[in-house]
């Protein structure tokens, strides 16, 4: 008899193994179309049939099915795209062509085959108790909306920042539909990693993971499942960079920043803070395909106010983080020190944001914002020099949030009025 206690493959599973099976078969039917949709096609196959994988050997390893189906559909995957590699480079290799072919209907049974073990009753449907504990808000919370608006602000300021202007409709919709899903994807990912730190802390012991509500393997599929969809979403209606700094984004949050950083040193933020400021530029990345200097000025404003940000809310939170033996600055360094890297970060912060104008980039009308808003924070940051107060600390952080978001509209309101 089958051991229904256990935790089956959910439905985010079984959604990414059914697109798996439809990219890899696509990856056959487009070989005689041309370079681009046979390319294109490829790489869609290989982010879902990553995210199978990685779903069930960190998730559901204890069935051998599944990990033998994944396992091979993905490696003989690889080794199809090195032989296509071969069938394009040489002209005369139809050794090399047949194969390519055979290794292609191989992986596309073997992933059809590990689809197919989720069908049944007792996989398909996994512990009763477990799928009555979840819910579609738990999952929603799973993806932090919160924070999701504010990052995909920045993308669509880096949108309009990019076009010079208002970009296509169906480009915006695309770009922050990949993005949301990519976010979506890494905080999921973040809540299944930090179950262990989040129940000893106040602001996080409720969330889903934490309190049970959603299994931890729910939550790996959930999240492996967004940011394989993201890769899909951006790739075939933006561009594949776009596609892969959103990628990089979110293993950089997930794998740097969550796994490593923010348990072992208290630069963790400071470091950790390159995941937050990807976003503008996968909207810069959208509307003109490239990475200029521009861009690095978008990147470099999240990026230096990510720390004062955070460390006003680590003043906050300190005991918290002290429970959780998180290494968080003011836990490690105390409260005096960490005002001072605020106010350092802020001025630093401030400076930055000129560059856009001073480059051209950007005109006076962002530039006024950018000096008001930016004297705003330094005023903030100023008033925790003498006692860094929670009043004080939580007005710097309630209005950091309101500083980045109104810095943005700024930037994206400023081509569009000297249009």
């Amino acid at each position: 008899m089958p051991d229904d206690t256990r935790i089956a493959p959910g439905p985010w599973f079984r959604l990414t193994a059914l697109a798996a099976v439809a990219a890899t078969a696509a990856v056959s039917v487009t070989g005689d179309w041309g370079q681009l949709p046979h390319y294109g096609a490829a790489l869609v196959a290989l982010s879902l049939l990553l995210s199978l994988f990685l779903t069930v050997l960190f998730g559901y390893r204890d069935r051998r099915v599944l990990l033998a189906g994944t396992g091979i559909a993905l490696g003989v995957y690889l080794v199809q795209m090195l032989v296509g590699g071969i069938v394009s480079w040489t002209d005369d290799a139809g050794w090399a062509r047949g194969l390519h072919i055979g290794l292609g209907a191989i992986s596309l049974a073997a992933v059809a085959v590990a689809t197919a073990v989720t069908i049944p009753r007792h996989l398909a449907l996994g512990s009763a108790t477990e799928a009555a504990r979840s819910g579609w808000r738990d999952y929603l919370t799973l993806t932090k909306p919160r924070i999701m608006v504010l990052l995909l602000l920045t993308a669509l300021g880096g949108m309009f920042v990019g076009e010079k202007g208002v970009p296509g409709g169906w480009l915006i919709l695309a770009t922050m539909g990949g993005l949301a899903l990519a976010c979506g994807g890494a905080s999921a990912l973040n809540h299944m990693l930090d179950r262990d730190i989040d129940v000893h802390m106040k602001r996080t012991d409720k969330r889903p993971v934490a309190t049970g509500r959603v299994a931890p393997e729910r939550a790996l599929e959930f999240g492996l499942a967004l940011s394989a969809m993201s890769f899909v979403v951006l790739a075939c209606f933006t561009n594949v960079l776009t596609a892969a700094l959103a990628v990089f984004g979110n293993l950089f949050y997930v794998l740097v920043y969550t796994r490593w950083l923010k348990r072992s040193t208290h630069q963790n933020i400071v470091i950790g803070g390159a995941a937050g400021a990807i976003p503008p530029v996968v909207g810069w990345a959208a509307v003109t395909g490239n990475l200029t200097l521009p861009a690095l000025f978008l990147f470099l404003i999240v990026f230096i106010w990510t720390p004062p940000h955070f460390w006003a809310l680590a003043l906050l939170i300190r005991r918290e983080y002290e429970a959780a033996k998180v290494p968080m600055l003011p836990v490690v360094k105390g409260d005096r020190e960490t005002v001072k890297q605020i106010l350092l970060y802020t001025l630093v912060m401030i400076a930055v944001t000129i560059l856009p104008f001073a480059t051209g980039d950007l005109s006076w009308i962002y530039l006024g914002a950018a000096v008001g808003l930016g004297a705003i924070f330094l005023a903030y940051a100023v008033a925790l020099l003498p006692t860094p107060t929670p009043k004080k600390s939580r007005r710097l952080f309630t209005y950091s949030l309101a500083y980045l978001a109104l810095l943005f509209v700024a930037m994206a309101i400023d081509p569009i009025i000297l249009a």
